[in-house]
């Protein structure tokens, strides 16, 4: 069953409203006249390991190792995204090829 029209324009308006008050909200709670609270920075600081953590443990919670390829491309693909954080310390370079690493062995060598 589809959404009637109106419904559909609430839809994207609401999504438009929300992605617009995050972008905006940060830039009214913390102008540039004021010092950003220590607690920001600290979540600045911090927040990203966490993430990026988190999505390790959510991509390998349905790896099962007693079965099928028993985890090796995913293990390869940390091990990988692991070595190109190393080298270029760049979490955006690391998450990329570690992505490519594992779509390429779970398609075309463990397939």
């Amino acid at each position: 069953m589809t959404m009637p029209l109106w419904e559909q324009i609430i839809t994207v308006a609401l999504c438009i409203a929300a992605t617009m008050l995050s972008r905006f909200l940060p830039f009214i709670l913390f102008s540039s006249r004021r010092p950003t609270p220590r607690y920001i920075q600290y979540l600045g600081a911090t927040l990203p390991a966490a993430i990026f953590a988190m999505l390790v443990v959510y991509c390998l919670k349905g790896v099962d190792l007693f079965s099928g390829t028993h985890g090796l491309p995913e293990f390869i693909a940390i091990a990988a995204t692991v070595l190109l954080h190393l080298w270029k310390r760049n979490m955006m370079i690391s998450m990329a090829g570690g992505t490519a690493v594992y779509m390429f062995l779970v398609q075309m060598v463990f397939v």
